[in-house]
């Protein structure tokens, strides 16, 4: 029974027309995160406990249910709370809205079981870093394997049609574009390959030029996303040098 799954609770935002890709959405936001990144822009909720039945937070999505199409599942990391994720999944899709995870991938056994269960509709898989370089901190433990095995698993959900959207997204700040080509070959040319502008304070964040140089090493489409620009889809001709913004 719901009433005796609880989430340990990030945060809610009713409406967004950012987190979801042509979507206005609200996000869930779950506390507690096994990676804790230097620049996530959500520290506030990576530890701590706020314990709130999920009943409290399916009321919070029936509240915004007219106004969206759509819930987003965020941290934090949602993967970490399997039960309250799969309930509140099940609730919304119940309801009629469509399902978007974004996740770190840490935990390819929840991500599996979502989408076996039809329970997603769109993952966006943030990786962090080059595979060997995968750690969860404070424990050193490496965890590139298993974000390696989200990405297989999502991708092969994808192209048999069990995922109907799935991106991978990667943080960048300055000095981070060697790493960014390993991860890009192994991201399928058909999956969108998000270049993320990184924004910490005191470190001054890389402009869309500066992701555009780092894009064209790549050879391929991808969607640079910044502050100031918002995403643009962005294509690279690596043979002739030319390089092209191919629409907003």
């Amino acid at each position: 029974m719901s009433e005796s799954i609880h989430i340990n609770f990030g945060g809610f935002v009713p409406l967004s027309t950012v987190d979801w890709r042509g979507k206005s959405v609200c996000v869930v936001f779950f506390r507690g995160c096994p990676v804790k990144c230097w620049y996530c822009h959500n520290q506030s909720i990576l530890s701590g406990e706020d314990r709130r039945p999920v009943d409290e937070i399916k009321e919070l999505i029936r509240s915004s249910s007219l106004l969206i199409s759509g819930v987003i599942f965020s941290g934090g990391e949602a993967t970490m709370q399997p039960a309250a994720l799969f309930s509140l999944a099940e609730y919304s899709k119940s309801i009629g809205l469509s399902t978007g995870l974004h996740t770190n991938g840490v935990y390819p056994d929840v991500i599996k079981k979502l989408i076996d269960k039809r329970l997603i509709d769109h993952i966006a898989l943030d990786v962090k870093a080059e595979w060997n370089l995968y750690t969860v901190r404070g424990k050193e433990r490496a965890v590139g394997k298993q974000v390696k095995d989200s990405l297989t698993q999502c991708t092969a959900a994808y192209h048999s049609g069990t995922l109907p959207g799935f991106e991978v997204v990667v943080t960048l700040f300055p000095g981070y574009g060697e790493e960014v080509m390993t991860i890009s070959h192994d991201v399928a040319p058909d999956i969108d390959l998000v270049l993320q502008q990184g924004v910490l304070m005191g470190i001054r964040p890389l402009d869309i030029h500066n992701l555009q140089k780092i894009a064209d090493r790549l050879g391929r489409k991808v969607r640079i996303r910044t502050r100031s620009d918002g995403e643009i889809i962005y294509e690279s001709n690596s043979s002739s040098g030319d390089a092209r913004i191919r629409e907003r």
